[in-house]
């Protein structure tokens, strides 16, 4: 039994100059020989898997399948099936996120999607809403700003590839923090992964979580929490939160999912021992 990596991506992954976390990818699926497929359902354009698929090509991937599904019955067809079967990794594009699990979740392929990456070594990546619906708990939709709040967010189930997590997306760019937080107040159990553009956390076997990219991940974690007052709380006033732990990782920084402990990078380890 061997799991696979699962890969959020925070959007506005760098596609030409220097796309190091798309190449990252393409080498865990086993490079020219991998077998990689493409969901492009988040999406409304048209051209969205193609351009991946052009993308994992130049990228030295040579059998990439494209799976344009827009209905639920598309996820019984042997053909997808027998290609996931297959595949060495998954990667799910930008969008609505809702499109997603309403479309893909409970269905034969997204089960064999799960199986395959806990059991069979399946590497599962997705950016922007194909990273949010990685995770247990996903985030549907929600408001901006740094506050928690009663209203701030709507929660919908997820694929629960990463079911320790909840994952945010262009998190610095459009200002999540508040969402997150109010997401992790109806549930202290589990871990905040706010994603920047062009960061990735790569989510290992070994319960590891490594930084790539040229952004940050803004970890949350509300397993300490003291209180949180969003069971009072009216609709749109702000909520409580005590004790919630924040870490923000840069490349190559880690995450210990299994113990919580956070790590800098080994080049500034170095540094402060020297």
């Amino acid at each position: 039994m061997t799991r696979g990596y699962v890969i959020p991506i925070g959007g506005a992954e760098e596609k030409v100059r220097d796309a190091k976390i798309l190449e990252r990818f393409v080498r865990l699926c086993g490079g020219r020989e991998g077998r990689i497929v493409v969901i492009p359902t988040a999406s409304r354009l048209e051209d969205t898997g193609q351009r991946y698929e052009e993308i994992f090509n130049k990228l030295g991937a040579r059998n990439v399948t494209v799976m344009n599904i827009t209905e639920r019955s598309e996820c019984s067809d042997p053909a997808y099936l027998e290609a996931m079967q297959q595949a060495n990794g998954v990667f799910m594009t930008g969008g609505n996120q809702l499109r997603l699990s309403t479309t893909l979740g409970g269905t034969p392929l997204t089960e064999l999607m799960r199986e395959r990456n806990f059991n069979d070594g399946l590497h599962v990546a997705g950016t922007s809403a194909g990273a949010s619906i990685l995770s247990e708990h996903m985030i549907a939709y929600g408001d901006e700003g740094p506050t928690p709040s009663s209203h701030k967010v709507t929660l919908a189930p997820g694929m629960g590839l990463m079911p320790w997590a909840i994952v945010d997306q262009h998190f610095r760019q459009r200002d999540r923090l508040g969402r997150l937080l109010s997401a992790l107040a109806y549930n202290p159990r589990l871990v905040g992964l706010g994603l920047d553009e062009d960061t990735a956390a790569v989510y290992g076997p070994d319960g590891i979580l490594r930084v790539a990219g040229s952004g940050s991940i803004t970890v949350v974690d509300a397993s300490e929490v003291e209180f949180t007052s969003m069971d009072s709380a009216s609709r749109y006033d702000p909520v409580t939160v005590i004790g919630v732990r924040l870490h923000c990782l840069t490349e190559d920084a880690t995450y210990d999912t299994n113990t919580r402990i956070a790590r800098p990078p080994s080049k500034l380890l170095k540094s402060i021992s020297s």
